[in-house]
């Protein structure tokens, strides 16, 4: 029996975007602490984990602590969504699978400049997903693969965006919750992937070019294709 997937989203529009591409039932019966509610579909579970890195961290990592205690163990962890992407590489309306999840401002600001938490010898800054999978899933969907960036705090400015991009040269989209999810996973000793279907370009904050709608339509459709490959990967081939 392939274990299941726990797909952890921000916010409920960007779970229902995902559900719309297959059928799932109501919210079943297990709550974790603060009222949230897993929902159901046929080898998947949908959890919505908050904004930011440290609410996606704890709240999967309750999910996963609940899945295991009931001898119901996770066999994957997918952090999905829309997010921001670095233009003209990851324009907006496409999708992006991460091959490396990694946080953008992890660390010290010195005279010199950042320093990720990795050079102060502390933890680390980056996940990194099954490559074999990061393959399967792009070879279905025609999605780009490349960094996807966890920030703190969405990027607004051209300086800032091409800082980040000097920074992380393999960057195509941010967001805010991915590495988090992707530390709960490893604490379980779990696979995780991170998928993000580009609303808006990463820079000077222009809500007039933001597309949210048509992006969470970019993921109905995207997990669509994604559904049946990740449904039927066996975690033990990594």
């Amino acid at each position: 029996m392939i274990p299941r997937v726990l797909v952890a989203t921000a916010v409920p529009a960007e779970q229902d975007a995902v559900a719309r591409s297959f059928t799932a039932d109501e919210p079943r019966g297990t709550r974790l602490a603060g009222g949230v509610a897993l929902r159901r579909s046929a080898g998947f579970d949908l959890l919505v984990v908050g904004v930011g890195p440290g609410s996606a961290g704890a709240r999967t990592g309750a999910a996963l602590t609940a899945a295991a205690l009931a001898g119901e163990p996770y066999g994957l962890v997918v952090s999905a969504g829309i997010g921001g992407g670095f233009p003209p590489h990851a324009p907006v309306g496409s999708l992006v699978v991460a091959d490396a999840i990694t946080a953008a401002d992890l660390g010290a600001e010195t005279a010199d400049g950042f320093v990720p938490v990795t050079e102060l010898g502390f933890g680390t800054v980056t996940h990194r997903p099954p490559e074999t999978l990061v393959r399967e899933l792009t070879a279905v969907s025609g999605a780009l693969s490349g960094t996807v960036l966890t920030v703190s705090t969405v990027t607004g400015t051209a300086e800032r965006a091409a800082l980040l991009r000097a920074r992380h040269p393999h960057a195509l989209a941010e967001a805010m919750e991915g590495f988090g999810v992707a530390e709960a996973a490893a604490a379980a000793g779990l696979p995780v992937l991170e998928i993000r279907a580009v609303s808006n370009p990463v820079g000077p904050r222009d809500r007039a070019a933001w597309r949210i709608a048509d992006a969470l339509a970019a993921l109905t459709e995207g997990f669509g294709k994604f559904a049946p490959v990740l449904g039927s990967w066996n975690p033990y081939d990594l």
